[in-house]
């Protein structure tokens, strides 16, 4: 390794574990993935990525069985400084978390780390309310490992602010870098000896602060885009019931220096792994400790409003029953493979509701597997032209670009109706357009 290179561990290999080994691989840190897959740490080992990603799988082909390995041994961690717990927290039915994976992730690597004498650093990278850390992570930590948090062991939160589609990049050129090391100045040396030459290079904040802050602000970066997102939406449906497009006036408060442009995209709603489960979360944290949000709650109801919006716009242009109908777009966004609350299955659920015949088509092939699972009773095509021939009307539900360079003029077609739900699409006099929120 050269003079400024660390040797790390990071259990778990999903999204963000997988991403942070291959990133720290290539800036010329030793990197081991721990987990407890066997086939994930064969596929990694071999330099085959298990997600869908971009760039990620040239970084696992450059520095797998290298600077990067993986295991099933939790062990490996011995021979590291530090050790990031990067593993699932997903969300239990009410809307909280389930931390069980993480806090046997943290048992895991404290009896492995019995045998070490010399300071070791765990990271939480996974995303938990302050208390899950300090009432269930850290006293199974220090009791596997048979010592308190101290001179020969440490735990800080380093939160992730990765977006699925643009990870690696994300990573290696981050806005802020937390670091919640409460006081340790041992894990602040290391983190901040790992981290700064990547905010040096890409100009971001490192922002120091207690374990308890840095698990909120994680929570509060996904809650305010939440509310942003379903702010603009809740102003679209007002925009559409007046005839007007809520793009021109996004685009206009945009210019604000308060506002700023981003995330001003109206349209069918928010999905994926991180806000529709990081803001319930915090809902239900907020309500377990008294406290009820209404700013969040109503974030959340806008968004469960959206798709149900864009059926009745449907209905109100088509009699639905029996119809065959395209539903363009399976994943939560462009760039993935990820159905994880993707506003296709409450479109899809509401299709089937109404007696449609569903024919639905997604450019990433995982992502309509993923759907099959789900819905095995709709058709899928292989490809838009495919799903859209023969059909009377189409909802668009994911903005991949390859929807915007549709032909809707080819054989089969009959001017079908387009119920555009991400503005993706550019009325035509082929197709009877409407957008959902313009």
């Amino acid at each position: 390794m050269g003079s400024g290179s660390m040797h790390i561990s990071v259990v778990g290999s999903g999204y963000v574990g997988t991403t942070l080994a291959a990133c720290l691989a290539d800036l010329g840190h030793e990197s081991v993935a721990i987990d407890i897959d066997e086939t994930t740490v064969s596929r990694l080992n071999a330099g085959e990525s298990t997600i869908h990603e971009p760039g990620l799988d040239e970084l696992l082909t450059r520095h797998a069985g290298d600077r990067l390995r993986a295991t099933v041994d939790h062990t490996a961690v011995v021979d590291t400084a530090m050790t990031f717990l990067a593993v699932g927290t997903p969300a239990n039915p009410d809307g909280t978390i389930d931390e069980r994976a993480l806090v046997q992730a943290a048992r895991d690597v404290g009896e492995a780390l019995r045998a070490k004498e010399t300071y070791h650093l765990v990271v939480i990278k996974s995303t938990v309310p302050p208390d899950v850390i300090e009432e269930q992570v850290i006293p199974e930590l220090t009791d596997a490992a048979g010592r308190s948090l101290g001179e020969h062991l440490g735990l800080a939160v380093n939160p992730e602010f990765l977006r699925e589609g643009s990870a690696v990049e994300d990573f290696l050129n981050p806005d802020k870098i937390v670091l919640g090391t409460t006081n340790d100045p041992q894990a602040t040396r290391l983190l901040e000896t790992l981290f700064r030459p990547i905010a040096e290079r890409s100009g971001a904040t490192i922002v120091s602060t207690g374990r308890a802050e840095a698990c909120l602000i994680k929570y509060a970066n996904n809650a305010f885009l939440a509310v942003k997102l379903s702010f603009i939406n809740d102003l679209g449906n007002v925009c559409k019931a007046y005839g007007v497009d809520t793009y021109e006036i996004a685009e206009a408060i945009g210019l604000d220096h308060r506002i700023s442009p981003s995330y001003l995209r109206s349209g069918l709603g928010w999905g994926g792994s991180c806000l529709p489960k990081d803001t319930t979360a915090l809902l239900q944290a907020a309500r377990s400790h008294g406290y009820n949000p209404p700013l969040i709650e109503a974030a959340i109801e806008v968004n469960e409003l959206q798709p149900q919006r864009m059926l009745a716009l449907l209905e109100r242009e088509l009699s639905i029953p029996g119809k065959r109908i395209a539903v363009l777009g399976l994943a939560f966004k462009p760039g993935t493979d990820d159905i994880r609350e993707t506003r296709a299955i409450p479109v899809i659920e509401g299709l089937l509701e109404r007696d449609a015949e569903v024919i639905a088509y997604d450019p990433n092939a995982d992502a309509v597997d993923a759907m099959r699972s789900q819905f095995p009773e709709i058709s899928y095509a292989d490809s838009a032209e495919d799903a859209l021939t023969g059909a009377q009307a189409a909802c668009i539900v994911t903005d991949w670009p390859e929807f915007a360079e549709l032909d809707w003029a080819f054989a089969g077609m009959s001017r079908p109706l387009v119920i555009d739900g991400r503005r993706i699409i550019e009325p035509s006099d082929e197709i009877e357009y409407h957008g959902l929120t313009w």
